[in-house]
């Protein structure tokens, strides 16, 4: 086994035990080198990209980048942190079974150690892949993950809550199709309420990784057994908030206070480090 093959492997090994222990977790999202570095240093477990932060970040909307450009990303996410790293793969790519196997066997070979497999069709008018073709995908991707020679974690992602392209019910009916198939992680991104966590909850027995949101808190998650917390873009979005309101200060006061709540250079040099 080469020198990198077994650091990826006790990255994917920490990545696993995380999720086998009884504690929730926090999965930040960077867009970048230099907020996968810094993230790092603020003590997080483990990394997750953002498929619309990396997106908004090079100026396109999220769901408009490559798979060329998403592998090239995580490997230079990978490459800029010690900690396991995560992938939103959106659909994988590709919308059979066969395509979404070698999309993950692709993504592991870019040093990250577990990726997402979405039910949301990526070309075409918004949809959801029927039921039967959703649950085939993540097998699909299942079975590749675990011909790989360490443990690569696949969440499976029932989308129609967040899109709006399906219910709670449907959603619940998915992810235990999906545990059933072997997905390691099960997520319904757009859980707004505690009642809709603990439905979830009640539903499956694999862990859940539930997105972060104004209204909840990771102690309430936790309690309800979650395992994961995830950020999606929320991140990127935040400092491009922070970015706007200095920008419309000067734009409309002329005035530039709002200066004195950005992060000194020397404190970024220290989390680079």
């Amino acid at each position: 086994m080469s020198e990198a093959t077994a650091n990826q492997a006790a990255k994917a090994a920490t990545f696993k035990a995380l999720h086998d222990a009884p504690d929730v977790f926090v999965i930040p999202n960077p867009w970048d080198p230099g907020s996968t570095r810094m993230l790092e240093a603020c003590g997080f477990k483990a990394l997750a990209t953002t498929s619309a932060g990396y997106a908004f970040s090079i100026g396109v909307g999220d769901g408009a980048i490559t798979l060329e450009q998403k592998l090239a990303h995580c490997e230079e996410v990978c490459a800029a942190t010690t900690l396991p790293v995560s992938a939103d793969m959106e659909n994988c790519f590709n919308d059979a079974p066969a395509g979404v196997a070698e999309t993950v066997r692709r993504a592991a070979a870019t040093g990250l150690v577990g990726c997402s497999v979405e039910d949301f069709a990526r070309e075409g008018p918004p949809k959801i892949y029927d039921f039967d073709h959703s649950v085939e995908r993540v097998a699909a991707a299942v079975e590749a993950a675990r011909a790989l020679p360490f443990p690569f974690l696949i969440t499976a992602r029932a989308e129609g809550v967040l899109r709006r392209l399906g219910d709670l019910d449907d959603a619940v009916r998915r992810l235990q199709a999906f545990e059933k198939v072997g997905a390691d992680v099960l997520y319904a991104p757009g859980l707004v309420t505690m009642d809709d966590v603990n439905t979830v909850m009640g539903a499956v027995t694999k862990p859940v990784n539930v997105l972060a949101t104004t209204d909840l808190r990771v102690a309430d998650l936790g309690a309800a057994g979650v395992r994961r917390v995830s950020l999606g873009g929320s991140l990127f979005r935040a400092a491009v908030g922070g970015l706007m309101r200095t920008v419309r200060e000067i734009v409309d006061e002329g005035t530039f206070t709002d200066l004195k709540n950005a992060t000194s250079g020397r404190d970024i040099v220290r989390m680079l480090k």
